[in-house]
């Protein structure tokens, strides 16, 4: 391709009166020039395949790996607690293993490649990494092992370094510099350290880029190497790198514009070679890029997804995202062929069309404001409460004429009556016996002119009134045709139901209700409200006269390609819905100049921020710029008809660095585009390639042009590469301790300091080493040690009784729970553990509580300690409370919904109903100025789009209303805790 450019550059565009004198080539470059193949072989070019490098090469770059290694895995174990994103990405793991569905924006691969790790340690899934700080060795989780992946991920992009840069023809210094450049990278360890994608998504790129720049050095050889087993292989490992990068993130969409954008060149250049170059021959080029760029990496994409699938088969948090016939196909969720026809008195559950899906429900749980009638929500689990009986204006008349009453009137009519476009129903609702209902008050949370109240209003026996009158509008355009448009069938019929009294149609949207309703979905009679939100659909559908014989219905299996397609789209959606604004986001224009980081974590005046090393970044954005301004110089030549392109190395800085800049420039434009959230390390691609281009150009200046007199001093080239080296490993020890969460001090922090965006927190540091010293639980002192725990006797027994005795020191030397360590000056004279049966609020239960809960729930262990100071008598001096650690980073907002180990369930009576708040909106607004992991990680993005919290039981409510955030009751619920409490006693 390169010689294509040379050709055009070299001919006469225009005559020219007088001819410019040409400064000659080197002798070199004109025997070179000489040879120039008569097809598309490009010149001055070389057989760089990695495959046939010296031995000594490959020792090189064993040493860089046991570097990178070495510099990865120093201390993986620190912090001993849950880091920024691994809140989203060790939680998958846990789903992962339990086979709970879930719903994120990004591929699966990368996490299914964690969670690999995790399981093979021995990772059971029940820890739900919900919060920044939480503990991991109390519970014993691997999560050193689920470090471990992302580490080796991060260990292996040094050696791809090393191999691209010798692909493209680069000397063994300059590729053991672009290694280095990328071992003390802070950005790069900070990411290979924690449970994240970006250190996976790395690797998957540089694989890719350097199988692809091999594909181009065996391409550009010219005929003689095409087809050949190097040249397929290099291009097929281009199609699995592709395929690879995008299952990790859809940013691998990039890379596949690069290498595509790169690979029609090559087919242009070819096109043009027409002596070589049959028709015949280029559609079998063709042909074969389509497969190994095309088919290969889609097949294995879709192929993830089916992995996915086939491992999240249960119910989760994530379910209410799809659609039914999705959630259908999932362990408890499908349900029995059920009656097509709906007649009047139906027991019918009623399924909201657009917004997940969620049912028309209701519970004995008034409004606060407005009629402070029993409230209408949207819920998205089944439930008796989502029941309603289907009635008739008027009640049904017997044989003498007169209104047979009861809601059981409608079960032995002489014909049924089915319910037609334009029916007037009421809509019973059966577990509270009060009916739908709608007024003009405005809703308790959009108090819009537009939008009225719903509720459910009347008693047992009351008749109602024309304010529960609603009629059937049938959606024709979006039911299943025939007579699924003339009358109301299940599944197949979308409706709308208009309310006769103020022609309002009932409507629900992604609006929350505040916690009086558990966060559930609002529901609301819109005047002029968009149609998708106004559709509803039947999902279930009973009635005594429907016997087995009556015509049944069922979702449609999507199958494979129906639930791929479906989970595309809702994760373009979601994704595109990141448009909120994050205490730690940045914009593209800031980060090749490194303008701001991103605080991860901070505990015991340590703090992990994720910050670059700038003499790399600087450089690297240098290099860009050189490229730029060579480029634009040398076009400039060429339009006044300058011969630089007859020069084969002009032509191969040209090609070379130009493909460089070009991955840099597609992975780093597109941002501008987005809306969305975006953070420091969505640039760690393009700065790959710009550490490439970095190195690319060092070694055309110091080991390839001739007019530098530089490529036969190889010292020049080597002593250079050394000296950038070393000084790049100073700034990198400089800023350490904010990528591995070690002891520093405000000093040596304010030093190195040197923009105020750069914002980390200094003062969270102490004046000096020694004051760690001081402080047992610092990070950078810890080894992490599994904690023993005491065997936990069988629920119902009395609780163990440990005695106080024995010598001092052995009791001071036993295994502790929490590590708490004794105070100053005292010594610890024994310890006794004790274990009590909490509820969530933190209610003491007796024996006989627990013992009645036995075989009901399920019991979660706690662990405590707490210490008592005695004076020498034994008398209690008071009560040691360690120090709140001191938190730089949040906890982490609970962004998926309740989690179903801390759903909140009463086994006391309900208290009255709070004030309303006046909004929810405005609480998360504030939650949104402290710092916290990037939502783009989570399942539920978008805020409006959280699963609703589970309501708690109520005394006049049905006991079913149990179902944990998109899973069944039955799995685990969470009612009591027994809290197992070590009690150390010091003496002064």
């Amino acid at each position: 391709m390169a010689r294509s450019l040379a050709a055009k550059g070299s001919q006469p565009r225009r005559a020219s009166p007088s001819p410019r004198p040409q400064t000659p080539n080197p002798p070199k470059a004109k025997s070179k020039a000489g040879k120039r193949k008569d097809d598309y072989t490009s010149e001055g070019v070389e057989d760089n395949d990695v495959f046939l490098l010296p031995v000594s090469d490959y020792q090189v770059m064993i040493a860089v790996t046991v570097v990178a290694a070495i510099v990865r895995l120093f201390r993986i174990y620190q912090p001993t607690s849950v880091v920024f994103d691994e809140v989203h990405f060790g939680g998958f793991a846990s789903k992962y293993i339990k086979g709970r569905f879930f719903m994120d924006v990004h591929p699966p691969l990368a996490k299914l490649m964690i969670t690999l790790f995790g399981w093979l340690a021995g990772f059971d899934g029940n820890f739900d990494f919900k919060e920044i700080g939480k503990d991991y060795l109390e519970p014993g989780v691997p999560y050193v092992a689920m470090r471990l992946f992302p580490a080796l991920c991060g260990t292996f992009l040094a050696p791809t370094m090393f191999l691209t840069l010798k692909a493209v023809g680069c000397r063994t210094t300059t590729a053991a510099l672009g290694a280095g450049l990328i071992i003390f990278e802070n950005g790069l360890l900070t990411q290979a350290r924690l449970i994240l994608l970006d250190s996976p998504l790395m690797i998957a790129t540089a694989f890719t880029a350097f199988a692809f720049t091999s594909f181009t050095n065996q391409q550009e050889l010219g005929p003689a190497k095409a087809f050949q087993p190097s040249w397929w292989f290099w291009l097929a490992m281009t199609g699995l790198g592709l395929g690879v990068t995008v299952s990790i993130k859809w940013v691998g969409l990039f890379t596949i514009a690069w290498v595509g954008s790169l690979t029609l060149v090559q087919l242009w250049v070819m096109l043009g070679d027409y002596k070589n170059v049959s028709v015949r021959l280029f559609t079998k080029h063709f042909m074969a890029r389509v497969f190994c760029l095309i088919v290969i990496p889609v097949s294995f994409y879709m192929a993830m997804f089916g992995i996915h699938f086939l491992c999240l088969v249960n119910p989760g948090e994530g379910d209410g995202f799809m659609s039914s016939e999705f959630q259908s196909t999932l362990n408890s969720k499908g349900m029995q062929d059920v009656p097509a026809d709906v007649l009047m008195g139906s027991r019918v559950a009623i399924r909201h069309v657009n917004t997940q899906g969620g049912y028309l429900h209701s519970h004995p749980l008034m409004y606060p404001t407005g009629s402070k009638q029993q409230q209408i929500t949207l819920y998205p689990h089944k439930d008796d409460n989502n029941l309603w009986l289907l009635e008739n204006q008027t009640q049904p008349l017997d044989i003498h004429g007169n209104p047979i009453n009861g809601t059981s009137a409608w079960d032995s009519l002489p014909e049924p009556e089915y319910i037609k476009d334009g029916s007037i129903l009421r809509l019973y609702h059966i577990a509270t016996h009060r009916r739908l209902h709608s007024h003009d008050v405005r809703p308790p949370v959009t108090e819009a002119d537009w939008q009225n109240e719903v509720s459910a209003y009347g008693y047992e026996g009351f008749d109602g009134d024309a304010n529960d009158f609603f009629r059937v509008e049938i959606v024709k355009k979006q039911s299943k045709g025939g007579v699924s448009q003339e009358r109301i069938r299940t599944i197949d019929t979308k409706f709308r139901l208009v309310h006769v009294m103020t022609g309002c149609v009932l409507f629900s949207h992604k609006v929350k209700l505040p916690d009086w309703a558990s966060e559930q979905q609002e529901v609301t009679c819109a005047r002029g409200g968009t149609l998708p939100n106004s559709v509803w659909y039947i999902e279930q559908n009973a009635h005594p006269m429907l016997g087995e014989t009556a015509d049944k219905v069922n979702y449609r299996n999507p199958g494979f390609f129906g639930k791929f397609w479906e989970l595309q789209k809702v994760m373009w959606k979601t994704n595109a819905g990141l448009v909120e604004s994050h205490a730690w986001d940045s914009r593209p224009e800031a980060w090749p100049i490194l303008r701001r980081g991103i605080n991860f974590w901070g505990k015991d005046h340590t703090q992990i921020y994720l910050i670059g090393n700038p003499l790399i970044w600087w450089s690297a954005t240098a290099a860009i710029v050189i490229y730029v301004v060579f480029k634009g110089i040398a076009v400039l030549r060429w339009q006044r008809n300058f011969n630089d392109y007859s020069n084969p190395v002009f032509k191969r800085f040209d090609y070379e660095i130009g493909s460089s800049v070009l991955g840099w420039a597609f992975h780093y434009f597109p941002f501008y585009l987005m809306q969305r959230q975006l953070f420091l390390h969505h640039y760690f691609p393009a700065l790959y390639f710009a550490i490439m281009a970095f190195c690319q150009v060092y070694d055309f200046a110091t080991a390839r042009i001739p007019s530098f007199r530089l490529r036969e001093h190889h010292v020049v080239n080597k002593a250079g590469a050394t000296a950038f080296l070393a000084l790049s490993i100073v700034v990198f020890w400089l800023l350490s301790p904010l990528a591995y969460g070690n002891a520093w001090t405000k000093a040596e922090c304010n030093r190195v300091k040197l923009f105020n965006t750069w914002d980390w927190d200094c003062n969270t540091f102490l004046d000096s080493y020694d004051a760690y010293n001081r402080i047992p639980s610092v990070a950078a002192g810890q080894t992490p040690q599994q904690s023993i725990a005491p065997p936990i006797p069988a629920q119902g027994e009395p609780p163990a009784q440990v005695p106080i005795g024995g010598k001092p020191e052995e009791a001071a030397g036993q295994p502790g729970i929490s590590g708490a360590p004794p105070p100053p000056g005292h010594k610890i004279l024994g310890r006794e553990e004790r274990v009590e049966y909490r509820d969530q609020h933190g209610n003491l239960l007796n024996e006989e509580q627990v013992k009645a809960l036995e075989g009901k729930v399920e019991f979660k262990t706690r662990y405590e300690t707490r210490t008592r100071i005695v004076d020498a008598e034994g008398n209690e001096i008071g009560e040691i409370n360690d120090p709140a650690p001191q938190e730089v980073a949040p906890p982490h907002p609970d962004v998926q919904g309740v989690d179903r180990e801390t759903t909140k369930r009463n086994l006391i009576p309900d208290e009255p109903i709070p004030p309303p708040k006046k909004s929810v909106e405005g609480e998360k607004e504030a939650e949104e100025k402290a710092a916290k992991p990037a939502s783009e990680g989570n399942e539920a993005t978008a805020k409006q789009e959280e699963p609703p919290k589970q309501e708690a039981p109520v005394a006049a409510e049905p006991a079913k209303e149990e179902p944990v955030v998109a899973e069944p009751a039955k799995e685990e619920p969470v009612v009591a805790e027994p809290v197992k409490q070590e009690v150390p006693v010091a003496a002064e």
